[in-house]
């Protein structure tokens, strides 16, 4: 599933391009993971975990950046991911661009996320809202740790968003979803020409 989104930090692109090469940073930003081993040529391995309502999802697997230009300001990333009970796995290619602004640094992502077992029966919607509210998350946490840094403080002493969960997490994808109907019932009736 192909999923494209855009945020904005409020920091110079050269200060968020240097973060971005600090991969235990990035990790520490992404609500629910956990950067747990430096496994060498820009390998990492970690967890995830997603809660939804009943349903938790707990990811061992690992993260490689396959590639890195810093005369574009693109990183691409491949991970994969098994769950810990064996009932799915979920595979990430990601892509990421980053381009100045007049007020920081827009970050574009594009994702090609591949689910199987439990999480692959919520459907495209659901799993595009989810993805939206822990890119919202990761952005704010991004931007957090990013003006920690500009103001000589420590990142890691930054108040992070909450991790990925339960009725929260679930309440934010269906407004979402709940936002796209109300989109779609609001377009004019348009019959088919005869």
């Amino acid at each position: 599933m192909q999923i494209a989104n855009q945020f904005e930090v409020a920091q110079p692109t050269e200060a968020v391009w240097d973060f971005f090469g600090n991969v235990p940073q990035v990790a520490a930003c992404l609500p629910g993971a956990e950067l747990s081993t430096d496994l060498g040529d820009d390998r990492y391995g970690g967890t995830v975990s997603i809660g939804l309502g009943p349903i938790k999802l707990d990811f061992d697997g690992s993260a490689e950046i396959t590639d890195r230009d810093p005369d574009a300001r693109t990183i691409s990333v491949s991970a994969s991911g098994t769950d810990r009970k064996g009932r799915g796995q979920a595979t990430l290619a990601l892509d990421a661009s980053l381009a100045p602004t007049a007020g920081g640094t827009a970050v574009d992502v594009a994702m090609d996320l591949q689910l199987s077992g439990p999480a692959a029966q919520y459907g495209r919607g659901l799993v595009g809202d989810i993805t939206a509210v822990l890119l919202e998350d990761f952005a704010a946490n991004v931007q957090n740790r990013l003006a920690a840094i500009a103001e000589g403080r420590d990142p890691d002493e930054v108040e992070q968003v909450q991790a990925a969960g339960g009725l929260a997490i679930g309440v934010r994808a269906a407004g979402m979803g709940l936002a796209r109907v109300v989109r779609r019932l609001a377009l004019p009736y348009r019959p088919e020409a005869v």
